[in-house]
């Protein structure tokens, strides 16, 4: 009689999906809250959907990824801080439209599941949900072995948040000669990686662990800097009706972004040196030679999010987010014309 064959003969282990789900819980555990009405493990995530303080709730649902970061992260065996950029990517983007954020959940694909680097994972997402008021609801860790590299996975992320109908931010009232400000990143979020990979590694040669003077830490560190979260600077000012328009400056970088917020007929000027752009833009410009408009449409920039407004609501602004310990930058104006940007 022939050996009989297992799941884990296949390469899954139950038990080790076990151990994973079991720490998860725990650390989920940490981010509820009085609406949380299931507990993870359920096979749906429950949340009370009452909203009496609002007229018409409107729901806002996005869904994200943190990219090739990834790859820094298996580099430097890092993996306490992908799962918060997740989050703080996912919160900003429902943040545009004036939406705080409700509940999350997350997905955890690997070939091999390996429970500690899984609840690191987890770790910071519990982290970044809890930074942001927002409950881990549920989530999937899938294990699929000889569909991920040895010691690699991949995660995503799905949020929802509420708005109050009266209080969306669509860009919809823009207008000409109304100010745009930028709030800084601190490095490259979760967007360009592709091709930051490739000049720091590739064609500069370096490794994870290469300490560059210019930046004054090493290539991994630098990369890893994290994603920001701008929902506790802006939270005080979504219910005053100064914001006009936020756009959360991710893949395509400035010139693609903008526009998405733009009404027909309207364009923005953004003027060069208005704002200190970061040391590790300036390095891979200069380490490939790549062209202005290609770092624009690729990179932030140092900038994390972007926040037009009426020229006379721009010192309210700037005075609220002074208070929160950030800067913020006065960096142009829309104008009449094409929904495009344009670099002056």
């Amino acid at each position: 009689m022939s050996k009989p064959i297992t799941y884990s003969d296949a390469g899954v282990s139950i038990d080790a999906a076990n151990q994973t789900v079991a720490r998860i819980k725990e650390l989920a555990r940490t981010t509820f809250n009085a609406r949380t009405l299931s507990e993870i493990g359920s096979f749906g995530g429950m949340f009370d959907g009452a909203f009496p303080q609002m007229r018409a709730p409107v729901l806002v649902a996005s869904a994200d990824g943190v990219g090739t970061k990834l790859k820094i992260a298996f580099e430097t065996n890092t993996h306490d801080t992908v799962g918060r950029d997740l989050v703080n990517h996912c919160v900003n983007d429902i943040l545009v439209q004036g939406a705080r954020p409700l509940f999350f959940l997350d997905y955890v694909a690997a070939g091999v599941l390996a429970p500690q680097t899984i609840a690191s994972v987890i770790e910071g997402v519990a982290r970044g949900c809890r930074e942001n008021g927002c409950v881990l609801l549920g989530g999937e860790t899938a294990e699929m072995p000889g569909f991920y590299a040895a010691g690699e996975y991949d995660i995503a992320g799905f949020i929802v948040g509420v708005v109050d109908r009266a209080r969306v931010i669509d860009g919809s009232s823009i207008a000409p000669g109304d100010a745009v400000l930028a709030l800084p990143s601190v490095g490259l979020h979760t967007n360009g990686y592709s091709l930051a990979r490739k000049l720091f590694f590739e064609v500069a040669s370096y490794r994870a662990d290469t300490h560059l003077a210019e930046l004054d830490t090493t290539v991994g560190a630098a990369l890893l800097a994290p994603h920001v979260s701008y929902l506790n600077a802006l939270e005080g000012l979504l219910d005053q009706g100064v914001l006009k328009g936020l756009a959360h400056i991710t893949g395509g970088g400035l010139l693609e972004n903008m526009p998405r917020i733009l009404p027909t007929g309207t364009g923005v000027e953004i003027v060069r040196g208005s704002w200190p752009i970061l040391p590790i833009f300036a390095l891979m410009q200069h380490l490939g030679s790549v062209p202005e408009a290609e770092m624009y449409r690729t990179f932030n920039m140092g900038i994390g999010m972007i926040i037009v407004c009426a020229p006379t609501d721009v010192t309210v602004i700037k005075t609220h987010i002074a208070a929160h310990d950030l800067a913020c930058y006065e960096v142009g104006n829309i104008v009449t014309g094409a929904n495009e940007v344009k670099l002056v």
